[in-house]
């Protein structure tokens, strides 16, 4: 299957930091999709952004804040790492930018690793909508992202270890091709340098 983002990513504290900050953040700043907040966690598979985006919601939720998570994770496939973008802005951000829920067909898996259209996923129009996985930051969605964190944490064979040791042995071309891609798709979009919060080696602050 397409890799879920679950890497061991930084260590449990923080974790806790970044995700405390950048809760503080968002709140902080003003609402760009309508009257959502959009909190976008973009970075290279196996960097740990979706731990990350779950402490992010955690620490929402534990605030008072309505919050909701989506993980691209739901859309993108071996084949289409990041063109299945319009499924995601018709289905969840234009929506929301009007004040209704959003609603999206999650991407499923065979037992034999083929997607296949899954079950039907309801987004509410939440205070904050956390946008966790590869491309959540992309240049075009930027003009309604409230905060976009980059996570790059560790070097890309431990990256490509971590999530072979996830998927299984079998997935490691897929995954060797998925890190060919996704390099070259960073080195144009650039989401690092738009970034409010950035993690890699030193967490830092912007």
């Amino acid at each position: 299957m397409r890799p879920a983002d679950t890497g061991a990513g930084p260590d449990p504290a923080t974790t806790e930091r970044f995700a405390a900050e950048a809760a503080t953040r968002v709140l902080a700043a003003p609402p760009r999709l309508g009257s959502v907040r959009l909190l976008a966690v973009d970075g290279p598979s196996g960097a740990g952004k979706t731990r990350l985006a779950a402490e992010i919601g955690d620490v929402l939720r534990a605030r008072g804040v309505d919050t909701a998570q989506v993980s691209t994770d739901d859309f993108a496939t071996w084949d289409e790492p990041v063109s299945w973008w319009p499924r995601l802005a018709a289905g969840v951000l234009e929506p929301l930018a009007e004040g209704r829920p959003g609603r999206y067909r999650r991407t499923e898996w065979s037992a034999h690793g083929q997607p296949y259209p899954g079950s039907w996923v309801d987004v509410p129009a939440a205070d904050v909508l956390v946008l966790e996985g590869v491309s959540s930051g992309r240049r075009s969605v930027r003009g309604v992202v409230s905060v976009l964190c980059w996570l790059d944490h560790g070097d890309e064979a431990a990256r490509l270890e971590r999530a072979v040791g996830r998927d299984g042995e079998w997935s490691r071309p897929h995954l060797r091709a998925w890190q060919r891609f996704e390099a070259g798709w960073f080195a144009v979009d650039e989401p690092w340098k738009a970034a409010h919060l950035r993690y890699s080696a030193e967490w830092t602050n912007h």
